[in-house]
Parts: structure tokens; C-alpha cells; sequence
């Protein structure tokens, strides 16, 4: 007879369960509470999630059929569908929200020294974001399209461990970069994002903190070249510019100068024009930046 640990309750044993207690403390999350305490709700969620869970009912079905492991996976109550969605429903979303920055906290100090394809000391941020589409009849709180309900999840990816840093869920009508808004800049950091966060006024933010960014040019940008440096064509570089904002608007938004690099990829022959405020690292490192950002698309999927 195996007398074991099991493997979810290997895994739950590493949890800084006295910080735990502490969020529900907080935030009253025991208040009234009988028997399903917080911590059985988080364990059931947690297995729900590891295991591929896809709704309530299957989460019940599932934990019931080996009801006699419950106590050795740390779960204390009888499981009970309506019970896991009033406490869904019910107590504060912050207790799991302030938790899972702690415990992200912990994972960014494991992986800190973790390669990520280049080779750059500072802090590294992939910015994006994914709309998840969802069933309007049964979410009718988050219209999207005439037919379609959806949200929008926002999330800065530490590119060292693949580790989400700051998400966001927002209604999927949320343009992608008021998100700027939200984050407090990192002095240092670098900020790697689309083309869908140029907004000047935002970006001139991140450059007061001295936080640098990495972006993608749009076709209408309107710029006056003041210097060119020289680059090596072999390796993909066509242009390395520091450059001034000429638009009315973009040039009182952001005045200082900034950086404009166009490379050429090597595979597919398409070219790609970047704009960043950082200006002492190699243009190749720029682009090799730019083209980490796809880590954050495999988060997504």
C-alpha cells in the first residue's frame, strides 16, 4: 500500500498558507462561514484549473467520485456544486487577486536569473492583450458585438519565466492602450509592445520614469530624420535614425527624440520599423526585444 503524498497535494504543500490567511483576514472571508472554508474553495479552483475542469458540475463529479482522497489533498468539506458557486459568487475576489501577486512575487525570484534570448540584465515586460469570447445569454454584463459578449484580458508577461506581472479584465470594448494607465512604470524596465499602444502622450509617461519602450512604427508616422548611424546589412539592419515627432499633435505629446530602427526579416523578407527611447543598446538587440514579445502570444494560447 502506497502511503504517499499525492501528487496535488505535493503541489499545494509549497503554498505560503499563512499569507493565505492573512488576504482572507483581510478581506472577511470567513465571515459567517459554517464549513467550506476559503481554503477549500481555493484548493477546489486550483484542482479545477490543473485538471481542465470546464464547468461546476464537473468539478463535483469529478472530486466526489474519490471523495475518501479529499482530506489528503487538504480539502476539509463535502463538495457541493451549489455551494462552490455561492462561494464563487459571494465572498471577495480580492483575496485570490491579492494571493496570486504574492504568489507571483515568489515565482519572479526563482527565475530571476532564467535566460530569455537575450542577453540583457534589465527587466523585461511583453504588453498585450486577448479577448475571450463569451455566450451573451449567459454573460449579458459584458456586450460586445449585437450578437456577442466578451472580455479583455490585459497582461504584462515578465519575459524571464514567462510570469504574468499585472493583469487586467476589462469589457472587450476596452482599446488596448488605456492599459498605459494602469501600469506604474518600472525606471529601467523594458516595455515591449504593438503597434497598438502608440499613444504618445502615454509613452512620454513611461519615458519621464525612465522605463524604456519598444514598439512597432505605424505607416503614418510623421518624423524628421536628424542623424543616422551605421549598421551592419548583413544581419537584416537597413536603418538606424534618431528621429523628431513633426505631427501637431504627437510632437506636443512627445518632444523629446526618439529612436528608429528598420530591419528586415532574414526569414519571411518582410520589413519591420521600430521606435524606442532607448538609444544605447545595439539596433539588433532591439529587434531581437521586439521579436521575444511572441512569448506573450504563446501565454495567450
Amino acid at each position: 500500500m502506497n502511503f504517499g503524498k499525492l501528487v496535488f497535494a505535493q503541489l499545494t504543500q509549497h503554498l505560503p498558507l499563512t499569507t493565505f490567511r492573512r488576504c482572507v483576514a483581510r478581506y472577511g472571508g470567513e465571515h459567517k462561514v459554517k464549513s467550506f472554508s476559503c481554503l477549500d474553495q481555493y484548493l477546489c479552483m486550483a484542482f479545477a484549473q490543473l485538471t481542465y475542469r470546464e464547468s461546476l458540475r464537473d468539478i463535483e463529479a469529478c472530486l466526489r467520485a474519490q471523495a475518501g482522497k479529499l482530506y489528503h489533498m487538504g480539502i476539509k468539506s463535502r463538495i457541493s456544486r451549489s455551494t462552490l458557486a455561492d462561494a464563487n459568487e459571494a465572498r471577495d475576489w480580492r483575496i485570490h487577486a491579492e494571493f496570486a501577486q504574492s504568489l507571483i512575487g515568489i515565482a519572479r525570484r526563482l527565475y530571476a536569473a532564467e535566460p530569455f534570448g537575450v542577453d540583457l540584465k534589465e527587466t523585461v515586460y511583453a504588453l498585450d492583450a486577448s479577448t475571450i469570447d463569451l455566450c451573451l445569454s449567459v454573460f449579458p454584463w459584458a456586450p460586445f458585438r449585437a450578437t456577442k459578449a466578451a472580455v479583455k484580458l490585459h497582461t504584462l508577461l515578465d519575459l524571464r519565466g514567462n510570469i504574468p506581472t499585472f493583469l487586467h479584465i476589462s469589457d472587450g470594448k476596452l482599446h488596448d492602450v488605456n492599459v498605459l494607465d494602469l501600469l506604474v512604470p518600472e525606471p529601467g524596465a523594458f516595455y515591449v509592445m504593438d503597434r497598438g499602444y502608440i499613444d504618445f502622450e502615454r509613452l512620454h509617461r513611461l519615458h519621464e520614469a525612465s522605463s524604456f519602450f519598444v514598439t512597432r512604427a505605424k505607416s503614418n508616422l510623421k518624423a524628421q530624420r536628424r542623424y543616422s548611424r551605421a549598421v551592419d546589412r548583413s544581419i537584416g539592419l537597413i536603418c538606424d535614425q534618431t528621429i523628431v515627432l513633426t505631427g501637431f499633435y504627437s510632437r506636443q505629446d512627445f518632444d523629446s527624440p526618439l529612436r528608429r530602427i528598420k530591419f528586415k526579416d532574414p526569414t519571411t523578407g518582410k520589413r519591420l520599423v521600430f521606435l524606442t527611447n532607448n538609444f544605447v543598446l545595439p539596433a539588433i538587440t532591439i529587434a531581437d526585444l521586439y521579436r521575444c514579445r511572441w512569448q506573450v502570444e504563446l501565454f495567450f494560447k
